[in-house]
């Protein structure tokens, strides 16, 4: 069984910038799929952004392109997620997410979750 853990958030105020980063445990995670999702309050979990297994193919919500850059690096079990000019609407939690499919923006596509981590940008 897979870990994820979840670590960057914070509170930060609009224009400004977080890295988020996320561990999994085990031996195989660079077979994986990577992704990273969001849930605002009262809100459904939304796709932010995902990684190939190798990083040679990413893809990103609309909402975040030419902001967030997703990243992994497979010798040290992460995978990050880089944001520029954060605005209020991208408060949220943030979960990292684990999948066997080569892409997918889809949440039922992750099998494995981490606890999420709750970014706050302030006006």
């Amino acid at each position: 069984q897979v870990q994820l853990v979840e670590s960057g958030g914070g509170l930060v105020q609009a224009g400004g910038s977080l890295r988020l980063s996320c561990v999994a445990s085990g031996r195989t995670f660079s077979s994986y799929t990577m992704g990273w999702f969001r849930q605002a309050p009262g809100k459904e979990r939304e796709f932010v952004a995902a990684i190939s297994w190798s990083g040679s193919i990413t893809s990103y919500a609309g909402s975040v392109k030419g902001r967030f850059t997703i990243s992994r690096d497979n010798a040290k079990n992460t995978v990050s997620l880089q944001m520029n000019s954060l605005k209020v609407e991208d408060t949220a939690v943030y979960y990292c997410a684990r999948s066997s499919r080569l892409t997918s923006v889809e949440p039922n596509d992750f099998g494995s979750w981490g606890q999420g981590t709750q970014v706050t940008v302030s006006s």
